[in-house]
């Protein structure tokens, strides 16, 4: 079977380890921008154990239905996993704030360094595509990236994203309807 999109699950417990420690190994916890970032420095001592491990992905795999007092919007955050093997998050926020809307998007993804460059950014965010065009009734749906990414401004492209603007150092794109299959 190939990677797919799951709900976050402790059944990867080992391989998320894995991978944070390859994020961490590469800075993502000192971005102050990063959702990811934000949950290394918040996270990382207690993700050993089963007990932490459990109290995040339950945290993670839930969505609340509104707005937080700190801005924040509801999100869902979705795995990419090959078996046991977790190779990735993509996380889809339901709404846009100003901020938002400039600078982060609806869909935010990270693929762990030693799973780049084999295809899993682009299929990922076409598996997620159709979540939330039909299931959040997103449509278009805004990407980011850094004006610095090829990588991920090629993954974006590839999945149908059209260039709007650049917003500071972000570009912005739009994904309508489905996007392109296959």
């Amino acid at each position: 079977m190939p990677p797919q999109l799951i709900t976050p699950t402790v059944r990867v417990h080992a391989s998320f380890l894995g991978a944070m420690d390859e994020f961490r190994a590469e800075g993502v916890d000192r971005s102050r921008h990063s959702g990811l970032g934000r949950e290394l420095r918040t996270w990382r001592t207690r993700w050993p154990s089963a007990e932490g491990f459990a109290a995040y992905v339950e945290l993670v795999a839930g969505t609340s239905p509104d707005e937080r007092a700190d801005g924040t919007v509801p999100v869902t955050t979705l795995w990419w996993v090959d078996g046991d093997t977790f190779l990735g998050r993509l996380t889809v926020r339901h709404r846009l704030t100003a901020s938002l809307l400039d600078y982060g998007g609806h869909i935010g993804y990270a693929v762990r360094p030693t799973g780049r460059r084999q295809g899993h950014a682009t299929a990922m965010l076409r598996a997620a595509l159709p979540y939330a065009h039909r299931e959040l009734g997103i449509d278009p749906v805004l990407l980011t990236c850094d004006d610095t990414n090829g990588a991920s401004r090629r993954v974006i492209e590839e999945c149908g994203g059209v260039f709007e603007d650049r917003r500071a150092e972000k570009l912005r794109f739009w994904i309508h309807g489905e996007g392109p299959r296959g």
